[in-house]
């Protein structure tokens, strides 16, 4: 063999090896306000998704994925510390909701910040030489406590509040995001994660795309907008209704199905509102023209991601998480408990259905709580994954994925979900928790927590101490509150949340002393 030979076999073997050693990029997709049936490998039977259907064949489509909380900044704030949002005291969004004189008991406080102190998913992944960058919404706090403080690199745009500064289309007003007239603002965030796609391909890198969509402002591009118009003219009519009344199971005298159907068909309740018997009207139809068109350009946004590790050849490299960050909303923003939706206005206000699922955003029910979540491992398997799962479990996950150490002190409240990705069937975890010391802005639940254990769900309400109790194999619609039929079981689960609350330091809620029902 010649020199020139020899040194040749010797270059292409020390590439071999440094490709070997090269840790795989991570890309995690989170949007905001996805609900888990607003897909169509998830059931949607209107929105159009082909890009993440395609994406979701080759890899594991989780059936039920759960959010850490029914509102976005505790559910983000579990995905970067691998905490509950109970944990951390940070379990409404930001800066969270006021307190009001219905409220029989005052919101608990909220930091308002994700403390420098804890060992970010970001920091984490820096630590081994990752190039990290954030893309979109973060409303984890504002500076310092934004995410060039919480181990980016990168950070596009310098906004952290959780939604569009004034809205989808250009001007968009956000610094460091430029644009021009005609500009979508998911479609430019794309643009600048591709930017950083490129720049990074010869590294191993953690792109964090968290688009604002399909948050509110409800607002579709153009052209996709009018594809749905034509789409829902060319429909057949349904005699479902398309909204039904949900009231509250833990006031003194809560209202069953029946009544509540009832009671639609009265005039106190022909409005969109904050109703009579604190009840609100819940979205059952997926027919929201300018919703799906937001749905559709997100879509567009996980194909051209795909493209272009397809064009750099770094899809056999590249671990891609897709998730949300809570259920959709079906429900109106009452942050405003005197708001009056004004008919003509419905589609600004209701984003979507999450049928069969009961509730949406801002709910403990599956509605607002099941997110979609697909995670695309290359080497591993492909297919459905049916175990409980929840979004803490990111973190280990990814650190699993890599290849590198676990940080159990970190990620205290996530499982990784390793096994499920490499063909186990469960977790063998005991239960999974929710708690929210808080009134939503969606609806006039009481403040409540949940915990999932087996196919068994209690919800727990503050107020009146109300539980529900639900077999989700049977009714994922949760339709059949078993509280009264099964005490035993409601005992024993009751029992588990309340040792839980007590383990993590989660915070109670006091009297309200200005209580004025009227009000």
């Amino acid at each position: 063999m010649t020199r020139s030979v020899l040194l040749l076999a010797l270059f292409a073997v020390s590439k071999t090896d440094l490709a070997a050693e090269r840790l795989p990029n991570v890309l995690l997709f989170l949007v905001d306000d996805l609900g888990a049936c607003d897909l169509g490998c998830y059931g949607s039977p209107f929105y159009e998704t082909p890009n993440i259907d395609q994406f979701a064949q080759g890899a594991v489509r989780f059936t039920q994925a759960y959010a850490a909380c029914h509102v976005c900044s505790p559910t983000r704030a579990s995905i970067m510390t691998g905490k509950y949002p109970a944990r951390l005291q940070m379990t409404d969004w930001l800066p969270g909701r006021k307190d009001f004189p219905f409220q029989k008991l005052k919101n608990a406080v909220v930091h308002q910040e994700l403390p420098l102190e804890e060992v970010t998913l970001a920091e984490a992944l820096k630590q081994h030489g990752y190039a990290t960058g954030h893309f979109g919404k973060w409303h984890l706090g504002e500076e310092p406590y934004g995410p060039l403080r919480q181990g980016f690199d990168v950070q596009i745009p310098r906004w952290n509040k959780g939604w569009p500064k004034v809205g989808y289309h250009a001007p968009l007003e956000l610094e460091g995001l430029a644009d021009q007239p005609g500009d979508y603002l998911t479609d430019r965030l794309t643009d600048e994660a591709l930017k950083f796609i490129d720049a990074n391909r010869s590294r191993p890198f953690f792109l964090y795309l968290s688009h604002f969509a399909v948050h509110d402002p409800i607002q579709g591009q153009r052209d996709l907008v009018e594809k749905y118009q034509s789409k829902l003219r060319s429909k057949p009519a349904t005699e479902e209704p398309a909204f039904v009344l949900e009231g509250n199971p833990d006031d003194e005298h809560p209202l069953g199905k029946t009544a509540l159907a009832a009671l639609l068909r009265e005039k106190p309740y022909e409005g969109y509102a904050v109703l009579p018997n604190r009840t609100v009207k819940i979205k059952q139809r997926q027919d929201n023209v300018e919703f799906a068109a937001m749905v559709e350009s997100m879509d567009e946004s996980l194909g051209r991601v795909l493209m272009k590790l397809k064009e750099l050849q770094l899809t056999d490299n590249t671990i891609l998480i897709f998730t949300s960050d809570n259920g959709g909303m079906s429900a109106a923003n009452f942050g405003n408990p005197k708001r009056v939706i004004p008919s003509a206005q419905l589609d600004a206000a209701y984003s979507t259905s999450n049928l069969p699922l009961r509730g949406g955003k801002g709910w403990l029910y599956e509605g607002g709580i099941r997110v979609p979540l697909i995670i695309k491992w290359p080497g591993h398997r492909a297919g459905a994954a049916d175990a409980p799962v929840i979004s803490t479990d990111l973190y280990p996950s990814i650190l699993e994925m890599i290849g590198v150490s676990l940080r159990p002190a970190q990620h205290t409240d996530g499982v990784s979900l390793a096994p499920l990705l490499s063909g186990a069937a469960e977790l063998g975890r005991e239960a999974i928790y929710w708690h929210f010391p808080h009134y939503s802005n969606h609806g006039m639940q009481s403040p409540g927590g949940a915990i999932r254990a087996g196919d068994y769900k209690l919800l727990d309400y503050f107020e009146n101490n109300t539980v529900q109790l639900f077999n989700l194999r049977d009714d994922p619609g949760e339709n059949h509150d078993l509280a009264g039929e099964q005490p035993r079981t409601a005992a024993k689960l009751k029992t588990m949340i309340l040792r839980w609350r007590e383990s993590i330091g989660a915070t109670t809620m006091e009297r309200n002393p200005d209580y004025r029902p009227e009000k």
